[in-house]
């Protein structure tokens, strides 16, 4: 997300908080969990950040629930029989493009990092925002026998066409320093099945989550929108500015040459009385049982002073169908939710009940302190430990990959987006 610095009154703010959380934790954290959401808007500023940077505090988790809602299966079925199906493993072998990095990205306890060729690294009509790896699909850590990873981008529509969003499909198994890849384009079904079509998906694509053979889309102000890998399309190429079935029959997608459809989608709502949830990132945690995903929201400091608060969720997800996952009532409840007003987060994931928060802090390039923090609490009451500029300028979703220990994060300002891993068990 391309957002500006941190006020100084914000970073001072966390600062005093940070004094303050030895002495304060406990009344801090008791005071913040006793009180309304329309209580805790009314704070200070001031106030609020000592209670809320000193510990995360727990929210009612089953007042942040989904509704699954799906594509028609003859829709898909009917674009199933227009267009060539191809495997994952295709695509990342018919990668058309070579990484390539002019320097190494400061990141504490790097342990790995690649770049994006020369066009992509540089481009403003594109901003990297998500990641996902092979090692989410499947906890072997390979999907089609290569490890891979998935980077989101979304359109910036500078030649006023809105394109949406992209999956940059990287092979590690190629090469683990220089990838080569290759883009394909989101689409949604639309049309009939006499004249079965799609469209582009008009979503910031904020953060990223594989699950077997589903993509799931962080969508801002609606949830997820997810993909099936199982229905992955190869289109004619040649037309840059047209999208979707066209007069002759053939099928287009701005030039690139794979679509993936969107084959369902998870709606958010909210009970008592609790504001909607802002879905700007997403990742699995395979370290719980049973398996979880974490969404966070992002916030401004502005947003922050406004009276909104940041809000991080982890909601069960079934191995069996790759969907979120009911209670026994057959509703799709979060079974942890905390706030922690942490301004700026891009991404967030768990690992062993800990939680990782990814916080960018503006683009001033040439001073370290504009380099992203990354925030880490123990559930449910640890305290908040802020590694100051830990990762890049501009970073953005968070992924963990436990086969290796690394937490993968990425870079999405023009020139300094290197996607790189840290050893997570340093921190």
């Amino acid at each position: 997300m391309r957002r500006r610095r941190r006020s100084a009154l914000a970073v001072a703010s966390l600062g005093l908080a940070a004094l303050l959380a030895a002495a304060g934790q406990a009344a801090a954290s008791q005071a913040a969990a006793n009180q309304t959401p329309s209580d805790q808007a009314g704070q200070s500023e001031q106030a609020d950040r000592a209670a809320i940077a000193a510990a995360a505090t727990p929210l009612t988790a089953s007042n942040f629930r989904y509704t699954l809602s799906q594509t028609s299966s003859s829709l898909i079925g009917a674009l199933d029989s227009a267009l060539p199906n191809v495997t994952m493993a295709a695509v990342a072998d018919d990668a058309n493009r070579t990484p390539s990095c002019g320097s190494a990205p400061s990141v504490t306890n790097r342990t790995a990092y690649y770049c994006w060729n020369d066009g992509d690294q540089d481009t403003s009509a594109w901003y990297p925002q998500g990641i996902t790896t092979s090692s989410d699909a499947y906890a072997e850590g390979t999907y089609d026998g290569k490890r891979i990873n998935l980077v989101s981008w979304y359109d910036h529509a500078e030649d006023g066409i809105d394109k949406g969003v992209r999956i940059s499909v990287s092979n590690l198994s190629a090469s683990a320093s220089a990838p080569p890849y290759r883009h394909l384009l989101l689409v949604e079904p639309s049309g009939t099945t006499s004249a079965p079509s799609f469209k582009p998906i008009d979503i910031h694509a904020g953060g990223i989550m594989w699950y077997g053979n589903l993509l799931y889309v962080a969508d801002t102000g609606g949830g997820f929108r997810v993909f099936d890998l199982d229905h992955l399309w190869q289109v004619s190429t040649g037309e840059a500015s047209k999208i979707g079935r066209q007069a002759d029959g053939s099928y287009q997608a701005f030039d690139y040459k794979y679509v993936l459809p969107q084959t369902a989608k998870f709606t958010d709502s909210t009970a008592g009385g609790y504001a909607q949830l802002q879905h700007s990132s997403v990742s699995l945690d395979r370290t719980s049982t049973p398996d979880s995903v974490v969404v966070s929201e992002y916030r401004s400091a502005d947003d922050i002073e406004a009276g909104a608060q940041v809000r991080t969720i982890r909601v069960p997800i079934d191995y069996t169908n790759r969907y979120l996952k009911p209670a026994s009532d057959g509703i799709i409840k979060a079974t942890e939710a905390y706030r922690t007003d942490l301004e700026s987060v891009q991404g967030s994931t768990a690992i062993n009940g800990e939680f990782f928060f990814s916080q960018s802090d503006g683009d001033t390039f040439s001073d370290p302190n504009s380099d992203g923090d990354l925030h880490t609490f123990v559930a449910p009451s640890g305290s908040i430990v802020r590694h100051g500029n830990a990762l890049t300028v501009g970073s953005e979703d968070l992924s963990y990959d436990p086969t290796r220990d690394y937490l993968w994060s990425l870079g999405e300002y023009p020139g300094y987006r290197w996607v790189y891993a840290a050893d997570a068990s340093s921190f």
